[in-house]
């Protein structure tokens, strides 16, 4: 199997020296006094600069990319932005700052939380209770989202094409070599029956983050979490999310159907609704995974992907009673 990837250091970034003293006067201008930058942030998947700048009485968490020479990721910088200021205020997100741009450089200032620091691998209970309990909240708060909210642009979880991977192994438009030598091609036709229900699970019209990672949340000095990096919103059933943040728990060795199932947002969900949504997510994460090497990413994001794959798989297994 894939070995798990240390999501702490996972980023590929430049640090404060690295970046164009015109954007490090940039930054400079948003703070009162002189700026101290803390090392660059060891998560996430893309090669931006991140990092949290203190100054006198102050802290900011800043992302700052050059749009010449990641396009995509600077774009994703413009959406977290213009998605973090629509976001309702009892959610417990970081919230944006600022937002400039100056000479193909896209710059974000966020609030910094106090003391942040990711959960720690594997889960412990407390901190696994306090993730749970921060997508509770934000879940409520997002279940009947403002106007200005929908204006973003936000779509259908599983829309243009997304989650048909077993299908499209099972009809022969992929590859079956592309996936790992382990995958359970003998239970093909039941992995591609339970993606095709995923669409009609999962749909709602609450707001998702859709990338509810453990590295995506960020505990303070309380014992409270954040969610992060808002970057992938769509409209969907509120339980998604917690189907990929609780994969991390099941490959700790929790229960995490029974995780699942006490949480607020899965109350009703039935287990061919949470069966599905694995289905799907295994398959969309074992496909991309096998993909090459993401040209402007981390060099890890294809572990991550796989083993996320094979993590979610083996609880879907799990539940299914299949052998893999």
């Amino acid at each position: 199997m894939t070995p798990r990837p240390h999501y702490s250091s996972t980023a590929v970034r430049p640090g404060w020296l690295d970046l164009p003293e015109h954007v490090r006067l940039l930054i400079s201008r948003r703070f009162v006094g002189p700026v101290s930058p803390g090392p660059s942030s060891g998560s996430g998947f893309t090669r931006g600069f991140a990092a949290v700048i203190c100054s006198v009485g102050d802290a900011q968490f800043v992302k700052a990319v050059n749009s010449g020479d990641s396009m995509h990721i600077a774009d994703c910088y413009r959406r977290e932005a213009l998605i973090n200021t629509a976001l309702p205020h009892d959610v417990p997100a970081p919230r944006l700052r600022w937002h400039e741009e100056q000479d193909g450089w896209v710059v974000l200032g966020f609030d910094a939380v106090v003391g942040g620091r990711m959960p720690s691998e594997p889960w412990k209970p407390e901190e696994l209770s306090a993730a749970l309990d921060a997508w509770a909240t934000a879940a409520e708060a997002l279940a009947h989202p403002s106007a200005q909210l929908l204006q973003t642009g936000l779509k259908p979880v599983g829309g243009e094409g997304d989650f048909d991977d077993w299908r499209a192994l099972a009809g022969g438009a992929t590859e079956h070599r592309l996936l790992p030598t382990w995958t359970p091609f003998h239970l093909l036709d039941q992995l591609a029956d339970l993606e095709a229900g995923c669409r009609e699970a999962t749909v709602g019209t609450a707001v998702l983050h859709h990338d509810l990672r453990q590295d995506n949340v960020l505990l303070d000095t309380n014992g409270a979490a954040w969610i992060c990096d808002w970057n992938w919103p769509c409209l969907g059933a509120s339980w998604f999310d917690l189907v990929l943040l609780l994969a991390t728990a099941f490959a700790d060795g929790y229960d995490a159907s029974a995780l699942f199932a006490r949480h607020p947002t899965a109350q009703d969900v039935e287990g061919e609704q949470l069966d599905a949504a694995l289905a799907a997510l295994s398959g969309f994460f074992l496909v991309s995974g096998a993909q090459p090497p993401h040209v402007f990413g981390s060099p890890f994001l294809r572990q991550h992907q796989t083993w996320s794959g094979e993590v979610v798989l083996r609880w879907l297994a799990e539940r299914k009673k299949w052998a893999i």
